[in-house]
């Protein structure tokens, strides 16, 4: 059963206004906006010596492209026309394919974009086509759809501008990480100077380039990208449940490691290195956070939080029916769900009872 089930089933059905049913509108224009990227990206490496290849089967799936669905769904809410929605969607998957390539540089791995006849070992080469090829279909799409559109060429070029910009951001507190940190923050400080940055403002960029180019007020869109802010931080709560054995190791920026170093009991602290520099924290770290149950229970009512939040602004009162099931969808896409589900009932750990 895939993932996106659950959202699904949900989904079916027509709205209040006699429109098609939500997921079929949102999975409609997200093929739409990934044909946009893919065939336009296939323009500009012609006769390059680099063929693009067949997006893999997944490539259209709202499972893999599941905020990029949230994206147009605040098109959508903020009455943005479809045709917009579909090329802001699109523009999107350029930011997603440059922050997706200079991440796989960063952590040394490789997260694919876009499909080439490069060699398969050439990863680092991959990432660097990824990125050129995002940036100048970013370009060339916003210049194709100008006429159509109506744009002039002062909108393009602000709108092309401040999407690096919005990214420069987030890049800048990554680039901090590098080689890891001195000082472990305080957990209120991971969340205002580090997730703030890291993902918080990152998930408010979908809206950079429709802000440069729309003519509504900054005031109408404020709410929908505070929402977006929201559902980032809790995301990347998660993320750091899932990621705090490397990230412990890497010495890396860390809500759960800090929720552990600056604890009450001292002893916690005492322990998390204690079992870093032993076998059995080798053995048991990707199970390192069970180990923890109160930085555990911690965490996951403070990702909770900025999840419901988010997603309850997000959502239109007839879709409110989404958030519980957004939020389950979400823990399992990142990988969180084993870790929340003790906290929630569904698992034997004693979480908060330390």
């Amino acid at each position: 059963m895939s993932r996106i089930e659950a959202v699904r089933n949900i989904t079916n059905h027509t709205d209040k206004e006699g429109a098609p049913d939500l997921f079929s509108t949102l999975e409609d224009e997200l093929s739409s906006a990934l044909s946009l990227y893919w065939s336009t990206a296939g323009d500009i490496l012609r006769g390059s010596g680099v063929d693009l290849l067949d997006p893999p089967d997944d490539f259209f799936s709202i499972d893999k492209n599941f905020f990029s669905a949230l994206f147009i769904y605040s098109y959508k809410r903020a009455d943005i026309p479809r045709s917009r929605r579909i090329l802001y969607s699109a523009v999107n998957q350029c930011l997603r394919g440059m922050v997706t390539g200079c991440d796989n540089i960063l952590d040394d791995e490789y997260k694919r974009t876009l499909a080439t006849s490069l060699p398969k070992q050439g990863v680092r080469f991959r990432s660097i086509i990824d990125i050129m090829v995002s940036d100048r279909v970013l370009f060339q799409i916003l210049l194709r759809k100008r006429k159509e559109e109506g744009f002039s060429y002062e909108q393009i070029i602000s709108a092309s501008a401040s999407s690096l910009r919005a990214l420069i951001k987030s890049g800048v507190q990554e680039a901090s990480e590098e080689g890891g940190v001195d000082k472990i923050l305080e957990p209120t400080e991971i969340l205002r100077l580090v997730h703030h940055y890291k993902t918080g403002i990152l998930f408010q960029s979908p809206w950079v380039v429709p802000s440069s180019i729309e003519n509504f007020e900054k005031e109408n869109v404020a709410s929908l990208m505070d929402a977006l802010y929201r559902i980032g931080m809790g995301c990347q709560i998660m993320d750091d449940m899932v990621d705090l054995p490397i990230d412990a190791q890497k010495k890396g920026h860390n809500y759960i490691i800090s929720l552990i170093r600056h604890a009450p009991d001292f002893k916690e602290w005492a322990r998390f290195k204690a079992l870093m520099a032993s076998d059995t924290g080798l053995k048991v770290k990707s199970d390192l956070l069970h180990e923890f149950p109160r930085a555990l229970q911690a965490a996951v009512k403070a990702s909770r939080a900025y999840l419901e939040k988010g997603l309850k602004a997000l959502f239109s009162d007839s879709h409110q029916c989404l958030v519980e099931p957004t939020m389950i969808f979400l823990s399992k896409k990142i990988g969180a769900d084993r870790f929340i589900s003790e906290c929630e009932g569904g698992g034997s750990s004693t979480c908060g009872s330390g």
